[in-house]
């Protein structure tokens, strides 16, 4: 194609004339059966179920039993029939399928003289009886499905020079009619469908004749069509659709979009990539989003196949795409970034991955792409050219692209959390409007050939854009010029945001919800959940009983919340688009306002609401029942789910209903029959052949629950419910299980712990051999079991307890009491030295730390490494109990519950474990979405374990009834164990972001205290001085420690930065220990702050420090103690330390003046590896991991 077309309808007529014979369009009824056979087939014998095998071997593109073919010549005619008699109708005359509106009177000489903007005619009036005023066009609307007889009829009205209005079936009546009386709409196009409702109400309602179109009467007519070609007219027409958009101003604008500027973004495309003839697109788009009109224009100006899915069907279970693509070899694909998130589990199972090889573009526009999302599309459709386009429908849908293959180059340079926008496509203009002094950031101003001719109510006042090279549209986004020229988006200021790729105004959310009788204030808000999913929230104010009552409602009663919210919900159905029904309704007292009267929207999530719906606590006798519940609660993000509540007046739509459908294992359809848990699993019951979503088989997905022969097993469910009394954004609870069952991870099970014979144990199909080494000498402990019992003795330990880096101690008793130590006596000047005992080989680097169990006279450690095994070693022999591979590397240490029955630990893959202590079994297990690299934290007095994740979220899990019970954004990524204060009931976390947030325990609700960002990196974990003060050890080298409150008490500031957490121990109770990666240890004053001494090691250290609380060194001078610290350098040097216990309030400078050092090098030895383990230190014992593979158990000698 040399140049750009001059219209659709000519360069249509041109290239379908040549072509006539090719097949246009595919309505796909007969692939669709085929999809739904080959979801029956997936659970028991996927690889068996061939495409290829169903359609016709020589057919292209591949067609099905039961599709209905349409060539060229076929559309080509309907065309020129239809247009010829639309034409005839729009002059006055008469059709066989037009039905009138009642205002019609036979005295009217044509539809369009009843148009008021058209009442004064221009003095030159077209041939065929075409009345044109200022070249503004008669508006007719298209009330069809995306469907042949969709293309056809928005073919046919442009060819007769008119403009075409779509009309989604989807709207409510309320919204069909105000754009049908605002546009003045002379005429409406509609299928013949089996029962007259939606006409009739357009007929009576809307004030406007119907046209039933169907493509079989269309070519039954075969009539010429001599019509003026629209691009040779003298007048032109000035936009040739009107499509609306949600209004700031409460109500929809009618955006008035030219031919020129479909034609401009089709001629780019064809440019960059063009059309050929073995591509094939895809229908599905709905015709209230613009990028609806690219699908079907691109295959019909260039003799490309489209294939167009039954539409409700397709509506009903988006998750179809997947089979669409690979049935009919789809090579071309537009799509919002949320319907790829939706359908990107089916696609990456390995059935369809088939796909990526006749796949070649896939366009993301509507909303912004992130880069998680462009990575997994990237790995997954290696060889697709995928593009993020940026536009709106103000400038024909597009009007800047980037090409994702340059992507890996600019995140080299720039740090980017959404994919760039790109630079205009040919014949747009971008310009940034902003400040004088940051020329590179502004709002986005669009102009050129893409540009609108503006909206309906402008022009109907004389008021249009002026469409010329200087005109622009300000589109309210704001972006960034990268370094590389392509644009970023940064957001918006005004309350305009996108859901599923179309723009909603917020505004105009609230006006319908101040409309209902029962409602006299209201705020909508846009929630973006971390999978970057959006819901609309809103926020509701009642009116008062009085007003109530006087209006005859029934919503006074506040048992009655879930009525209401039900009712509301209705209502907006009735009024709005289906983007537009907010999914969350929330009651309130009052709406915050700042101090000049505004709405404060940002207080909105914190504030507490009176109830969302009302919940009971009646729990369903039956386990299915059960599971199809705590399925609708994670689709839909609510706490709990009754066995009579309806999915989709919970906040129910399509992409939670996959969701729900993906999870259960079922047909889509299915909820739309029967919404509730109870009426569906009566369905489930009844029904023998149920058609089965596809099942990710991956060992990193989250399992489905599977029906198979009407018995649930349970694998794995999650829950999300939002607390109405705390933040939106944070106060999300998941109930999460799985089941050993089935669990894809090779474990190996051992009877309870024991002493295995011999030094090699074989676990998971190899030899595990156990070094011990014999070297020790005399004076050493451990050689033997009178050694071993004089060791464990001299601790005076509880029964049972543990122990595990920077002092965390728990037993049975008072979690931080110190027991007796066993006291040596030594001269001031003498030093030990240390030996290794024993060391046990884990295949990789062991960076995580041990955690040490001490249980009625046997020890037991508990570590693993970066090749995902994970041990339980006999720590007095060094000999393997139990070992089990889990799903990836482990980097953190372990914990124990507090009734010591399971073992947690996290790994790489973003799943924490729970391992059965005798045996290692797996009990549970819970997925996160980021990478667990902090040790688990044991909540003793709510039997919960506290985890955090890269993906932001601190969880709170019961290891009991095996589900999470509270999620909580931190603000950034989770390194460092949380905190926990049991005498304010208080919890701590810190994240990357720097910032700790402060969360109470006081009661079940949990709920944020305070937050304090500290503005740095936080990496290690945090701890607790004697008086509960958290102390945080910041990446740029500060030291901030903070009350119960959120006060700062002191702060500090060391030689470099800090990856671990501060030592704290009983031992040394006026002390802080922190080591910096400079090489130094250093002590603070726990009270004051004030630096107390200094070590320097010469080696950074990156971990914690450990004080052994088992052991003082007295001298025969000096009534005075000393305690054993031990650290370790990363080049695996470790160091034990005599620190003085009796410093308080003294200064590094005054301790030169005591005659001896408060600190001093006790003993030392050289590791063959680097060491990014803390280690832990028990009664002069050492254990720690090593980058040499090896776990380490030395012995510190006297």
């Amino acid at each position: 194609m040399a140049s750009m077309p001059c219209c659709i309808s000519h360069e249509f007529y041109r290239v379908a004339s040549e072509n006539t014979d090719r097949v246009a369009a595919v309505r796909a009824s007969g692939g669709l059966r085929v999809c739904k056979d080959a979801l029956e087939c997936l659970l028991e014998v996927p690889e068996r179920f061939d495409f290829e095998s169903r359609h016709a071997s020589s057919s292209f593109p591949p067609v099905y039993p039961g599709d209905e073919c349409s060539s060229f010549a076929d559309v080509l005619c309907a065309v020129c029939s239809l247009s010829w008699r639309i034409r005839t109708v729009l002059d006055g005359g008469d059709d066989p399928d037009l039905v009138r509106s009642q205002g019609f009177s036979h005295g009217d000489q044509t539809l369009s003289s009843s148009v008021s903007n058209n009442d004064t005619k221009s003095s030159s009036t077209e041939t065929n009886g075409t009345p044109l005023t200022n070249g503004i066009p008669q508006i007719i609307g298209v009330f069809i499905a995306p469907s042949i007889e969709y293309i056809v009829a928005v073919l046919s009205i442009l060819r007769c020079g008119e403009a075409f209005l779509p009309l989604d079936p989807s709207w409510p009546e309320e919204r069909l009619l105000h754009v049908i009386s605002s546009s003045k709409t002379v005429i409406i196009l509609k299928d013949k469908p089996s029962c007259s409702t939606e006409v009739d109400m357009i007929l009576h309602k809307g004030g406007c004749s119907v046209m039933y179109v169907s493509m079989e009467a269309s070519l039954k007519e075969n009539g010429a069509c001599d019509l003026d070609w629209p691009c040779e007219r003298k007048i032109p027409r000035r936009f040739c659709y009107l499509m609306y958009t949600s209004g700031s101003t409460g109500k929809p604008k009618g955006v008035c979009g030219t031919e020129r500027g479909l034609l401009n973004r089709f001629w780019w495309m064809q440019q960059r990539m063009p059309l050929v003839e073995d591509d094939v697109l895809l229908f599905k788009t709905p015709n209230s989003f613009i990028d609806h009109l690219q699908e079907f224009l691109s295959s019909v100006l260039t003799c490309t196949t489209l294939i167009i899915p039954p539409f409700e069907e397709l509506k009903a279970n988006p998750l179809l795409i997947v089979n669409f693509l690979k049935a009919y070899h789809i090579t071309r694909l537009t799509s919002v970034p949320s319907l790829m998130t939706a359908v990107l589990p089916y696609m990456e199972n390995s059935r369809w991955m088939k796909i990526h090889k006749s796949l070649k573009l896939l366009v993301l526009s509507g909303e912004v792409l992130f880069i998680s999302l462009w990575k997994s599309l990237h790995n997954l459709l290696p060889g697709t050219t995928i593009l993020n386009l940026y536009g709106s429908t103000e400038v024909s849908g597009d009007c800047t692209y980037f090409d994702c293959c340059r992507l890996p180059q600019i995140l080299d340079l720039e740090l980017l959390s959404s994919v760039p926008i790109g630079v205009p496509l040919s014949n747009c203009e971008i310009a940034l409007v902003g400040k004088l002094n940051e020329p590179n950031v502004g709002e986005i101003y669009v102009g050129g050939t893409c540009l609108m001719v503006g909206y309906l109510s402008e022009i109907n006042h004389g008021h249009p854009y002026e469409a010329d090279d200087f005109s622009h549209f300000r589109t309210g986004d704001f972006a960034k010029r990268l370094q590389s020229g392509d644009l970023i988006l940064l957001g918006r200021k005004d309350r305009v945001v996108k859901v599923n790729g179309q723009l909603v105004a917020l505004e105009e959310i609230e006006n319908t919800l101040r409309e209902h009788p029962a409602v006299n204030e209201a705020a909508a808000t846009l929630y973006r959940t971390p999978n970057d999913v959006s819901h609309l929230v809103s926020y509701i104010v009642l009116k008062s009983t009085k007003v109530l009552s006087e209006t005859n409602t029934s919503y006074v009663d506040e048992s009655h919340n879930k009525e209401l919210v039900a009712s509301i919900k209705s209502w907006m159905v009735g009024k709005v688009p289906p983007a537009m029904v907010p999914s969350y309704y929330f009651i309130i007292d009052s709406l915050p306002t700042t101090s000049t009267g505004k709405v404060d929207y940002a207080m909105l999530p914190s504030l507490p609401s009176i109830a969302r719906w009302d919940f009971g606590d009646v729990r369903s006798y039956n386990s299915q029942l059960q599971m199809i519940k705590e399925a609708f609660s994670e689709a839909l993000l609510v706490k709990e789910v009754k066995d009579q509540d309806d999915f989709f007046a919970m906040g129910g739509n399509s992409i939670a209903a996959a969701h729900a459908a993906h999870r259960l294992a079922i047909d889509m359809r299915l909820l739309y029959m029967f919404p509730s848990p109870e009426k569906l699993l009566n369905s489930l019951l009844n029904k023998k052949d149920l058609i089965q979503s596809s099942v990710r088989h991956d060992t990193d997905s989250a399992k489905r629950v599977k029906l198979h022969g009407n018995i649930w097993s349970p694998s794995f469910g999650t829950t999300i419910s939002l607390q109405s009394n705390g933040k939106f954004e944070e106060q999300l609870r998941v109930h999460t299980g799985v089941s050993v069952d089935n669990l894809p991870l090779k474990v190996n099970a051992h009877p309870p712990i024991r002493n295995i014979k011999g030094s090699n144990y074989e676990s998971s199909g190899r030899h595990c051999p156990v070094t011990i080494v014999s070297h020790l000498s005399q004076t050493s402990v451990v050689t033997n079991a009178d050694d071993s019992f004089r060791w464990i003795s001299n601790t005076n330990l509880p029964a049972i307890c543990c122990f595990s880096r920077s002092n965390r101690f728990m037993h049975e008793g008072q979690p931080n009491q110190n027991y007796v130590q066993k006291k040596y006596f030594y001269g001031r000047t003498q030093k030990g030295h240390m030996q290794e005992l024993w060391k046990v080989p884990l295949n990789s680097c062991v960076d995580a730390s041990s955690l040490i169990v001490f249980q009625d006279g046997r020890v037991y450690l508990f570590i693993g490494s970066h090749s995902h095994i994970f041990l339980c070693i006999d720590a007095l022999s060094g000999l393997v109990q139990w070992e089990v591979m889990l799903g990836g590397r482990i980097e953190c240490s372990a914990a124990i519950t507090s009734d010591f029955s399971q073992v947690v630990v996290g790994c790489y893959k973003g799943k924490v474990y729970f391992l059965e202590y005798m045996s290692g079994n797996i009990i549970w297990s819970f997925q996160t979405d980021g990478e667990v690299k902090m040790q688990p934290v044991v909540d003793r007095d709510r039997n919960l374990i506290w985890c955090g994740s890269y993906d932001h979220f601190l969880y709170a899990l019961d290891y009991k009834e095996h589900f999470c019970v509270y999620k909580i954004s931190c603000g950034g990524s989770i390194y460092g164990s949380p905190s926990i204060d049991m005498v304010h009931k208080i919890i701590y976390v810190a994240s990357t972001s720097g910032r700790v947030t402060a969360i109470s325990l006081a009661d079940a609700q949990f709920k944020v205290a305070w937050r304090y960002e500290t503005g740095s990196p936080i990496f290690g974990s945090l701890c607790l001085d004697t008086h509960g003060n958290v102390i945080c050890c910041l990446v740029d080298g500060h030291v901030n420690v903070l009350d119960s409150g959120g006060n700062v008490i002191w702060k500090a500031i060391v030689g470099g930065p800090i990856f671990a957490g501060a030592c704290v121990s009983p031992a040394l109770p006026s002390q802080v220990l922190i080591c910096c990666r400079n090489g130094i240890l250093y002590s603070f004053d726990m009270e004051a702050g004030t630096l107390l001494w200094e070590y320097e090691s010469s080696d950074p250290i990156t971990a914690s420090a450990y004080i052994d609380e088992q052991i003082c060194l007295a001298s025969e001078q000096s009534s005075s103690c000393e305690r054993l610290a031990c650290i370790c350098s990363c080049t695996g040097k470790v160091h034990v330390l005599k620190i003085s216990s009796d410093i308080e309030g003294k200064r590094f400078n005054q301790s030169r003046d005591l005659g001896r050092p408060l600190v001093q090098e006790f003993a030392v030895m050289n590791l063959p590896g680097d060491v990014f383990s803390s280690p832990v230190m028990i009664g002069g014992r050492i254990f720690v991991g090593c980058r040499d593979d090896y776990v380490h158990c030395l012995n510190v000698v006297f």
